[in-house]
């Protein structure tokens, strides 16, 4: 694609990266056959190429973002569907983040939108206020049908109950059992401890079996994903830094690993954090070191081995379940984590299932469900039939957005992959068996 930006544009290491970007992209259209939106809506808008001409113009002409920018921006998902079809290698998530970031800081949006949007950001990262809100919004639950639009799906999502709060979630080091093979970081996250804490500890518990200290590092929290694709990346940058400065601190006590991640839409980011940072000279080689060392928990268990089955193992049974397996967005499109999830699961005595359009986002998208639930709604109707047409005994996925999506809407167990594996190898069996 030809581009005509300025000298002085270019001078801006963003504008410089776009050029990049834009350059590489060929027209050729196959990016549309596998975007969620577009295939749902038919607009060309709705399609990364629709979306990459939009930027062009806006970032080209040094326009503010237009409320016509803005629609179409505000429907991407950021499933990076796109990025795995791209023949051309074209960086998309890179393009739309600062798209948003340009949204954020040249268009005005209305006031219950603006509304919503902070008290996402401000709520969500942090644990304890989200714990406060999922009790409000339980109360609230019953009159969810009187609720105006987005707060209806909003109070919809709500869970049914509340977890209590785990002792896995606060700064410590987990011992290593048996012979001592390593020393790993986990992120403990938030949004995801708050609604499913037991996906920490069943992390915790086969890292340990494995041979591997596991450290809850002080200081690190959520690693500021939600703000970063509403594009508040002053706030998701404030996030991601607490992390890399924690993480760092501890590689220097004692070398780590990997930094464990259990949250796919998690470690998308965090492994990211290199090129976020690729211009702050105090953080650089930090966020590189963070971003190296960064690691799904299926990738690292893939490359290091499932512990041995214990004593509690499940002798067997597993080999009578059925799994669909799903595999979030940010697992096979952003982080390019295909096969280790099915053939652990496989390994552990699994039978696994692909559904059909498994490269389709559930739309769940982070914030998305939320701030989009018209479509996500959609996308999740079309992955839940998907799923159940493989009449599997239960549902497995990486991702804490897709588990609680799909989950809303199936009467199939859900479960985190990793619950399954601590399972299989002496852990206790997962809660959403019954």
């Amino acid at each position: 694609m030809q581009t005509n930006f300025t000298l002085a544009q270019l001078a801006d290491p963003d504008i410089e990266e776009a050029n990049k970007i834009l350059r590489n992209c060929v027209h050729c259209g196959f990016c549309t056959a596998t975007c969620p939106t577009y295939v749902l809506l038919g607009d060309e808008l709705d399609s990364p190429r629709g979306r990459i001409y939009l930027i062009k113009d806006m970032l080209e002409n040094d326009k503010p973002a237009s409320e016509k920018v803005v629609k179409h921006i505000d429907r991407c998902l950021s499933c990076l569907s796109c990025m795995t079809t791209c023949p051309s290698g074209v960086h998309y998530m890179h393009l739309v983040d600062q798209a948003r970031e340009r949204i954020e800081k040249t268009y005005v949006r209305p006031l219950p939108e603006r509304m919503l949007r902070r008290l996402l950001s401000v709520v969500l990262p942090r644990p304890g206020l989200f714990r406060l809100a999922l009790v409000g919004a339980w109360f609230a639950k019953p009159f969810a049908a009187l609720a105006p639009g987005r707060m209806k799906a909003m109070l919809g999502m709500a869970p049914r109950r509340i977890p209590k709060v785990s002792a896995v979630d606060v700064p410590q080091t987990f011992p290593a059992e048996g012979a001592r093979k390593g020393r790993v970081a986990m992120l403990s996250g938030c949004a995801q401890q708050v609604l499913a804490p037991q996906i920490n500890e069943a992390t915790v518990r086969l890292l340990t079996r494995g041979g591997y200290d596991v450290v809850v590092a002080g200081g690190a929290g959520c690693c500021g994903a939600l703000t970063h694709h509403m594009g508040d990346t002053k706030d998701s940058h404030r996030w991601a830094r607490a992390n890399i400065e924690a993480w760092i601190a501890e590689h220097e006590r004692a070398p780590l690993d990997a930094v464990i991640i259990n949250a796919s839409g998690c470690g998308t980011t965090v492994k990211d954090y290199g090129y976020m940072f690729r211009t702050d000279p105090d953080m650089a080689e930090k966020a590189r070191t963070v971003s190296t060392l960064t690691k799904d928990i299926t990738e690292f268990l893939a490359e290091k081995g499932l512990p041995p089955e214990g004593d509690k193992g499940v002798e067997g049974r597993a080999n009578s379940l059925t799994v669909a397996y799903h595999s979030a967005c940010s697992m096979q499109h952003g982080q390019k984590i295909t096969r280790a999830p099915k053939d652990l699961l496989a390994a552990a005595g699994f039978s696994v299932v692909e559904p059909a359009e498994g490269h389709l986002c559930c739309g769940s998208a982070g914030t998305y469900n939320l701030m989009q639930p018209a479509i996500a709604d959609r996308l999740r109707t079309r992955k839940v039939a998907n799923i159940e047409r493989t009449r599997p005994d239960l549902v497995a996925s990486g991702n804490i957005g897709c588990l609680t999506q799909i989950g809303g809407a199936t009467d199939l167990p859900v479960v985190h992959t990793v619950e399954l594996l601590d399972w299989a190898t002496g852990g206790p069996r997962p809660a959403g068996l019954g």
